[in-house]
């Protein structure tokens, strides 16, 4: 593997040695880096946040996948469905860490 992990399956998906439902099975499997600044809580913190200059793409994070879309190498199609498994499983994570917070 040359990349990250996204790209490399992005890679496969393009050139046919994956398919979408692999892809997107690998895409629920892995775990997603989450960004560091907490989003807006207010209308003034979302003003604020205007003025500053966006974060800089995640490695091997779904900022990959928004950019192979800009880039015209994957379709609109297979994008949603890559986006509805990384959200599943964010969720699924969300789940584990909050019973294992109850559990304690």
């Amino acid at each position: 593997m040359t990349g990250s992990e996204v790209t490399d399956l992005l890679t496969a998906l393009r050139d046919g040695s994956m398919s979408l439902d692999e892809v997107a099975q690998r895409f629920r499997e892995r775990s997603w880096p989450r960004r560091q600044t907490p989003p807006a809580a207010t209308y003034l913190e979302l003003a604020a946040s205007v003025q500053e200059d966006p974060e800089p793409d995640v490695p091997g994070s779904f900022d990959e996948v928004t950019a192979a879309l800009y880039r015209g190498e994957i379709t609109n199609d297979a994008y949603d469905v890559l986006a509805q498994a990384m959200a599943e499983s964010k969720r699924a994570e969300d789940r584990r860490s909050a019973d294992s917070s109850d559990s304690h």
